[in-house]
This record gives C-alpha cells, sequence and structure tokens, in this order.
C-alpha cells in the first residue's frame, strides 16, 4: 500500500465528505431549479451516514499520517461520531423547518457537510497547523449559516456578530501558536510535549492562555460566551441546534487532545486556566438563564453552563477525568438534540413560536410532547436517575478523585441554581392555564423527540455500553 492510499485509508470519512460535498454542490449549481432542494438534504444525510459508518471500518488501531498531521486512533472516533451524529440529526430536523421558512436552498445542507468536514479535521489534527486548518474550514461554513436566514435582521445579526467575534478568536488562537511554535521549534502536539520537557517557560505559558482562549470561544464558555445569547436566539432554530451540539463536540474534542498531548508536563498550569473557566461558566450559565423568557436564548445560557461542567471533568487531568468528559458530551447531546426537537414541535399556525410562555399548559394541550421536554429538562437539571444526572457524577466524582474538591462542591451548588429554570419550564408546562396548541410536527422531529427522550430515561438501566467506549477511547490519549 502506497503511502497516500495508507493516509486515505485511515481518513475516509473525511473523504468521504469533501468528496460528497463537492459533488452536490455541483448538482445543486447545474440541475434544473425544480424547488425540490430537499433532495439534496437527503443525499447529504446519506453521505453522513456513510461517514459515519467507515468510522468503523478499520482496524481501530492508533495510527499517524499526512506526515505527522492527522490521527486515527480510538478516542478521535468517538468524538467524531458524536460531530456526525449531530449534523445528521440536524439536517434531519431542519427538513420541515427550511420548507416552512422558505430558506429550503440547496446550499445549507452542503454547508452543514463543510462544517462536519472542518469538524473531523479538527478531531484528528495532531499539529498546530492542521487544527488551525480545522478551524477555520468549520468556522467559515458557520459564519455562512448563522445567518442563512438573509431577510431576517436578527439572523443578519447574529452572523455578524459571530463573524466579527470568531475572527479576533482565530486571531487570538493564531498568536498562541505562534508563541508555541517559536519555543518548541516545532507545531507537532507530541513535538511540543517534548520539547518543552514539563517546563513552563513565560512563553508557553502565553502561548497556552492564547491557544485556549481561541479555543474556549469555539466552546463557548466564560468570558469568551458573548456571541452564544444573541447567535443562538438569532439565527435558525435548526442552525442553533448545529452549534449546540456537532460543533461543541469538535472544539470539546480538540481541547482535550491538545492539553493532554502537547502539554501533559505542566498540568498545574493549564489546570489553573480550565478551573477558572469552568466556575464561570457553570455560574454565568446558572444565573443569567433566570430571568430569560425566549427558550431559545436560555438553551444558549444552559450550554455555557454545561460547557463548565464538563470541564471539570478535563481539569482534573486524569484518564478518569477525560472518560467522565466523553460521557458528559454524549448525555449532553442527546439531551440537545431532544430540547431542540421540542422547540421545533412549538409551531402555532405556519409561525414557529420561542416563548417559554408559550408551553404554558402544554401537559393538556400536547401530553406525549409535554412528558418528553419534560424528561429533556429534567435531565438537563441533573436530577436521578435521568442520565444528565450521571453526567453529573462522572464529572464531579473525577474532580473529587483529583482532589478538587473545591471545584466539585461549585459544581454541585451551581447545579442546585440551574434547577430553577429547568423546574421552571416544568411547571409552565403542568400548572399554568393553557396556551394555544402546537401543530402536529413533523415525523423526523417526533422521532428524534422520543428516540433521545428514551435514551435518557434508560441510560441508569444500560449504561454499560457508553461507559466501556468512553473508557476505551479515553485510554488512547494516555
Amino acid at each position: 500500500m502506497t503511502p497516500i492510499s495508507f493516509a486515505l485509508a485511515h481518513s475516509l470519512p473525511e473523504a468521504v465528505l469533501a468528496l460528497g460535498a463537492l459533488i452536490l454542490l455541483m448538482l445543486g449549481v447545474f440541475r434544473a431549479k425544480d424547488g425540490r432542494d430537499w433532495i439534496i438534504s437527503e443525499c447529504a444525510i446519506a453521505v453522513l451516514g456513510l461517514a459515519f459508518l467507515l468510522l468503523f471500518a478499520g482496524t481501530g488501531e492508533k495510527v499517524v499520517v499526512f506526515d505527522g498531521a492527522f490521527i486515527d486512533d480510538a478516542y478521535g472516533r468517538y468524538m467524531k461520531g458524536l460531530a456526525l451524529i449531530g449534523s445528521i440529526v440536524t439536517l434531519l430536523l431542519s427538513l420541515d423547518y427550511m420548507r416552512r421558512e422558505k430558506i429550503d436552498l440547496f446550499e445549507f445542507p452542503i454547508l452543514v457537510l463543510l462544517a462536519t468536514l472542518g469538524m473531523l479535521m479538527l478531531i484528528s489534527a495532531q499539529s498546530l497547523i492542521s487544527l488551525y486548518l480545522g478551524l477555520e474550514l468549520m468556522s467559515l461554513a458557520l459564519y455562512v449559516i448563522a445567518a442563512f436566514h438573509r431577510d431576517n435582521v436578527r439572523a443578519s445579526e447574529a452572523g455578524l456578530k459571530y463573524f466579527a467575534l470568531g475572527a479576533l478568536s482565530s486571531g487570538m488562537l493564531l498568536y498562541g501558536a505562534s508563541l508555541l511554535y517559536g519555543f518548541a521549534g516545532t507545531t507537532s502536539l507530541e513535538g511540543i510535549a517534548t520539547a518543552i520537557h514539563g517546563k513552563a517557560d513565560i512563553g508557553v505559558v502565553f502561548g497556552l492562555v492564547f491557544l485556549l482562549a481561541g479555543l474556549s470561544f469555539k466552546m463557548s464558555v466564560v468570558p469568551f460566551h458573548m456571541w452564544t445569547p444573541d447567535v443562538y436566539e438569532g439565527a435558525p432554530t435548526p442552525v442553533t441546534t448545529f452549534f449546540a451540539t456537532a460543533a461543541k463536540m469538535a472544539a470539546v474534542a480538540i481541547t482535550v487532545r491538545v492539553v493532554m498531548t502537547a502539554f501533559p508536563g505542566v498540568t498545574d498550569q493549564w489546570r489553573q486556566i480550565l478551573v477558572f473557566v469552568s466556575i464561570l461558566s457553570m455560574a454565568i450559565g446558572a444565573f443569567a438563564a433566570i430571568g430569560q423568557s425566549n427558550i431559545k436564548r436560555l438553551m444558549a445560557y444552559s450550554s455555557i453552563g454545561h460547557m463548565g461542567f464538563a470541564l471539570v471533568g478535563l481539569a482534573a487531568g486524569t484518564q478518569q477525568g477525560v472518560q467522565g468528559v466523553l460521557i458528559y458530551m454524549s448525555i449532553y447531546l442527546a439531551m440537545t438534540l431532544g430540547t431542540f426537537a421540542a422547540i421545533l414541535s412549538m409551531r402555532v399556525g405556519d409561525v414557529y413560536v420561542e416563548k417559554i410562555s408559550d408551553l404554558a399548559g402544554l401537559a393538556r394541550t400536547n401530553g406525549p410532547m409535554a412528558l418528553f421536554l419534560s424528561a429533556m429538562m429534567l435531565s438537563l437539571a441533573g436530577i436521578p436517575p435521568l442520565a444528565g444526572f450521571f453526567a453529573k457524577w462522572y464529572v464531579f466524582n473525577a474532580a473529587i478523585q483529583a482532589h478538587l474538591y473545591p471545584l466539585a462542591v461549585i459544581g454541585v451548588l451551581m447545579s442546585v441554581v440551574a434547577c430553577f429554570y429547568y423546574l421552571r419550564i416544568v411547571k409552565v408546562i403542568y400548572f399554568d392555564e393553557p396556551a394555544p396548541g402546537f401543530e402536529r410536527a413533523s415525523p423526523a422531529v417526533t422521532a428524534v423527540l422520543v428516540v433521545t427522550s428514551l435514551l435518557v430515561v434508560f441510560f441508569s438501566f444500560w449504561p454499560g455500553p457508553l461507559d466501556v467506549a468512553a473508557a476505551a477511547a479515553a485510554k488512547s490519549l494516555f
């Protein structure tokens, strides 16, 4: 096998996405304009599904290809799987919404494919250069789809804010990468670890800070969260779903890989940063969401808080901590997809509504949806025996094992505060006077809501497969 074919054999999902995006782009541009742009979306879902299957077609060994720029390992495959699930479900949820909003253009699924390609490249990045290439490929597509509803002022504003702040974060990341290259003499993550020999020189620390600042923007954690509420509220709801799920998976995945691969000898330095960011994110996510009346904006602050909880596990700096992060992100993915499926079911006539007050009395107008959405809210709050409780248990336990007792205690307290706004939604659903009932949701939206609800309910009875897979993925990083 030639070096090129060997490298392609270990990057088949990326190759399929790139080729699929190019073919669908040509098909969309040159075919007859017959108003059937949904066909491109269905083809894009098929391409993403094929990429997901190809993730597990290899031998499962750990291989570095493309001259050390790309790694194929169990950790990468696990996180790529989560990102692809987020992308597939996003397109499924978008089919009916885009048609009703009259923005079902063929460019949207292609941009999702390109963004997902960037995510997969980012997750497998083994050097600072490939990290930046994957990050920018993902970001450029996300900038466009954030403002995809061109006739909507809020969507245009969301896209502009995300672009302006995203450019700033990219500059910070590049500055940090250049500092690290100057001190280490290499862009390889493993090479950086070898070059610094566990010594936290001032230049290395500055480079690390700026690099983590750039990655923190993509995770939307405090203090780089300012774009999140406006973009989540203003962007079309399927786009918000994409931001909250697949994009989060990629950002957390590369952050874990960077600190564990390039800086294993300076754990105390990056742990201080992550503890600070984690505490602020949990606090802002808990308190700022209390006064929100728009459910998409509330979910923005919720995602900020949940990223703070995920970083609790990473701050432990152990294999158990990484395993906790992987389990947390898996459960977070299911909870968030289910919640946004419920939000996409909030349609009165031909208008999609987003106010929490629109859910009033839902238990009397649509009992099954009320039950499923309440399960999502209680799981997001971390109430046992739902999956959200176990997600937090894994990361808090890892922090305690690493003797980070104050961080674990603060996390528990912030979880209690966050319960208020999740339980408020349940109260509105079951105890307020009924608002106008919602129209019947599309089969795809209903299926996503039902499946994710079942996952968060039954995880406590069947945690084994996820636990084993996360443990194997975390082990491949060490």
